[in-house]
């Protein structure tokens, strides 16, 4: 922006002045007139880019040997790299509201994946979309919603300007490979702002996907340059059925998971590429992550990730997802931060970032900018985190990321997987009273309940009282 020049008059009697202080008196006048004052620094814009079922190992730089990501990889080397990051629950639904809304899925009884004509997050709980446009944002989502497909909470009523994409999962449709009778029922429909554009989505739209939100993204950032926005892009994949545009069908030599990885890094380079030529990259805040671990059951279509179980568990495998954040002049560049946080956290920490005011209704998420920026001495603000899936409730992280205890409860694991976009084959496990040492152990091997009694204790109490709270209908 430019500043403002405003004006100065100064009268004086320079009659009895003598002529070297009128000298020093004229330029001291006219430095003054040549002062401006600065208008208030532009609020920086947000960009999430939240992937569907990616493995926590699919991308560069979080694990080599796959498929090339070199815009990921640019995107972590310009930003900060984080590797203890995580979803309170690892299912679709439940993990989109709680990044929307700043509040655990015990909180607005989000759980689970919603499917055609779900609900979803209630207009109780203002959504981010909301939150930033009533302090001035422009805002838009393009992709997956998966929070409401009642017109009350779709995109367009819950604070985002301008949307694209599907209303639910992109499997939720007649060629469903365990009951396509029951969601042939429910076609696909592709909303544009509010409208129905597509009425029912077959393959050849499924192959689309990626690089429509990708389109729209960048239209939305060409043309808002001037305005501070908000622009939240979930993507659709790598969610089975998987599907990638005719540009990359082939391209990664490793298969149709390989080639819609490599579209889905493709799409991060155009974001990226269209705010440096609108030079916003130096304002804008990049986040990019997963909604929750893979979907192992589906095989060679699913992503990968080095920690315990998967999707729709509890463990690591489904609640830790990679995630970078880019901030320029604010985090140092082509750095890696072990601190722990949950995706609930980003609501407010953004909101704090922009200058935007949270809302008057309670939230679980806390402002963790000291951590994300790696303040000398920064803590945690949570004494604990929630972990849940579907309406159980299976335990809790200690705030540092430290410790994890899990409550008694069932969960699945995998017998074999499937291939070519047909599933596996689950069974069901229960997991006794154990604490884990996430520093030592971050895969969860080895139960050191007996070793340390002191903490079990105290994250036992605070399991309880959560549960108490949150799971006692």
């Amino acid at each position: 922006m430019k500043s403002k020049v405003l004006p100065i008059f100064i009268f004086v009697n320079m009659s009895n002045i003598p002529i070297f202080s009128k000298i020093a008196f004229v330029l001291f006048s006219l430095a003054l007139a040549g002062c401006s004052t600065p208008e208030p620094e532009r609020q920086p814009n947000v960009v999430i880019i939240f992937l569907d079922d990616s493995g926590y190992a699919d991308f560069q730089p979080f694990a080599q040997g796959g498929v090339p990501t070199p815009h990921v990889q640019t995107l972590a080397e310009e930003g900060r790299m984080f590797t203890n990051f995580h979803v309170p629950q690892a299912i679709c639904s439940a993990s989109r509201s709680a990044l929307i809304s700043g509040c655990y899925p015990g909180r607005t009884k989000v759980f689970g994946a919603h499917g055609p004509n779900g609900r979803g997050l209630e207009t109780t709980f203002p959504t981010i979309g909301e939150i930033y446009k009533k302090a001035g944002y422009t805002t838009a989502i393009f992709g997956k919603w998966h929070c409401g497909d009642q017109p009350e909470t779709r995109p367009q009523a819950r604070g985002f300007d301008e949307s694209c994409g599907l209303m639910y999962s992109n499997d939720m449709w007649k060629h469903h490979p365990e009951d396509s009778e029951y969601w042939g029922k429910f076609p696909i429909k592709f909303w544009e702002n509010g409208k129905v554009k597509i009425e029912d989505v077959g393959v050849p739209e499924q192959k689309m996907l990626t690089k429509w939100y990708t389109e729209h993204a960048v239209d939305f950032i060409n043309r808002h340059k001037e305005d501070p926005f908000l622009l939240y892009v979930p993507h659709s994949m790598p969610h089975v059925p998987i599907f990638c545009s005719a540009e990359f069908e082939g391209k990664s030599g490793k298969g149709l998971y390989g080639d819609v990885t490599m579209e889905l890094d493709w799409s991060v380079g155009e974001i990226s590429k269209t705010l440096k030529e609108n030079g916003l990259d130096e304002n804008t805040i990049v986040i990019f992550s997963s909604d929750n671990g893979p979907w192992i059951a589906y095989g060679n279509h699913a992503g990968r990730t080095p920690f315990r179980e998967a999707k729709a568990t509890s463990f690591d495998g489904g609640n830790r997802s990679a995630c970078i954040i880019k901030y320029p002049n604010h985090l140092e560049p082509n750095s890696t931060s072990n601190n722990a946080f949950f995706s609930i956290d980003l609501l407010p920490t953004l909101c704090r970032l922009s200058g935007v005011p949270l809302p008057e209704t309670e939230i679980d998420g806390r402002d963790v900018w000291d951590l994300i920026s790696g303040k000398e001495g920064a803590k945690n603000p949570h004494g604990y985190y929630a972990l849940s899936t579907s309406k159980n409730f299976d335990g809790v992280m200690s705030g540092d990321g430290k410790w994890k205890l899990h409550l008694p409860h069932p969960y699945r694991t995998l017998l074999f997987p499937g291939k070519d976009g047909l599933p596996g084959k689950y069974e069901t496990k229960q997991i006794e009273l154990s604490l884990f040492d996430m520093e030592n152990d971050p895969y969860e091997t080895t139960n050191v309940i007996e070793d340390h009694p002191e903490v079990a204790e105290k994250l036992i109490i605070l399991a309880e009282n959560h549960k108490d709270k949150f799971f006692s209908e």
